[in-house]
């Protein structure tokens, strides 16, 4: 069943070029969760759920955290949602809708790991909103940072320069790129 609505996200994601990691990058990340273990996860950008999914399935899979998600379109947010529940996963994530930047500032958890995937200029307004509530350490990665790096500028510079930073480069089969990369930062006060 999960399988079945992964790949059915996947499917249209391609097929209505809506932006996801793809599974060379989102096998990368769930191996990052499965590495951290987080207590909960918090992702600016949802999309259709397509990160979600994969992330979601590595805490069912270690039997605890949450993911709180957050996307600005109502739509695509109610369509993760309904991939989510079809997953049976829906009781591992809480999925807002708004401006990240907003949003953020309304979580007062501890996050002990962050995954910026939304609009490559407000990566660091999005880090600088969240960065309160991240434990010591956290794990940050920020998804585009091979086609977005100009636009995310002032977040790169800021993680390379005061945290353990590094970036993946991945071929990737995506219409509309081929190759990308992530920047892993661990966070440390």
């Amino acid at each position: 069943m999960f399988d079945d609505v992964l790949k059915r996200v996947e499917e249209q994601c391609r097929e209505e070029r809506i932006p996801m990691l793809g599974p060379e990058k989102a096998k990368f990340v769930a191996d990052c969760v499965e590495k951290a273990k987080p207590s909960l996860i918090v992702e600016c950008g949802t999309a259709i759920g397509y990160s979600g999914l994969w992330m979601l399935r590595v805490l069912k899979d270690i039997g605890h955290g949450r993911l709180i998600t957050i996307e600005i379109d109502a739509n695509r947010a109610e369509q993760a949602r309904t991939s989510f529940k079809s997953a049976g996963v829906d009781d591992l994530v809480d999925s807002r809708i708004g401006d990240a930047q907003k949003v953020l500032k309304s979580i007062t958890e501890p996050v002990d790991f962050l995954l910026l995937d939304n609009n490559f200029d407000n990566y660091f307004p999005c880090f600088q909103a969240i960065e309160s509530q991240l434990t010591n350490p956290a794990t940050v990665l920020a998804d585009n940072v091979g086609i977005g790096a100009d636009a995310m500028a002032d977040y790169l510079e800021h993680v390379r320069t005061h945290y353990e930073s590094e970036t993946h480069w991945f071929d990737i089969n995506l219409p509309w790129v081929k190759k990308d990369a992530i920047e892993v930062s661990i966070y440390r006060r």
